[in-house]
């Protein structure tokens, strides 16, 4: 079974990043959530995905995911937030999955991604509310808040809005 831990900060040089994902905010301090539901399931994640070879850097591939995923630019600082280590327990080398934050420039119309034809609801709520509905327990608390405060420092976030709404 694959063990999952979160780290704060950069990624070390020896771990592979094979995911990027944005823990993304509005001006109002709302986080969005890529919204999916099959066989009448509905899950929550952080969009995101994939380094490509023809992506810059990861932050390439953070907005080029962004608009696939849920169409919405992203205002043009990022800033690490920490990486996922994955360890699937199969004799191959961890890797990471990178955590971005960043501020929202638009939300655009709903859209197929390209990858896989899928349309995705895309909901703006509170940093309390994405913990809750991602539901990764401790690990998923310490990427939120730690994004919280990350987007209070760079963005100088104050206050957060308990508008929950799906765009």
């Amino acid at each position: 079974m694959a063990t999952f831990t979160w780290h704060n900060g950069e990624v070390p040089k020896n771990l592979k990043v094979t995911q990027v994902y944005g823990l993304v905010f509005t001006a109002d301090g709302r986080m969005l959530l890529k919204v999916e539901t099959k066989r009448g399931k509905t899950s929550y994640s952080f969009a995101g995905g994939t380094p490509e070879d023809f992506d810059k850097d990861r932050e390439a591939t953070l907005r080029r995911e962004f608009v696939e995923e849920v169409n919405t630019t992203l205002q043009k600082e990022l800033h690490i937030v920490g990486y996922q280590e994955v360890d699937e327990e199969n004799g191959k080398p961890p890797y990471a999955q990178l955590r971005m934050v960043g501020l929202i420039d638009k939300v655009g119309p709903k859209q197929p991604d390209p990858d896989n034809g899928e349309t995705y609801e895309r909901l703006l709520t509170t940093p309390e509310r994405v913990i809750e509905l991602l539901n990764w327990k401790d690990t998923g608390a310490k990427q939120v808040n730690e994004a919280v405060r990350l987007a209070k420092k760079y963005f100088h976030l104050t206050k957060f809005s308990d508008k929950e709404e799906y765009v």
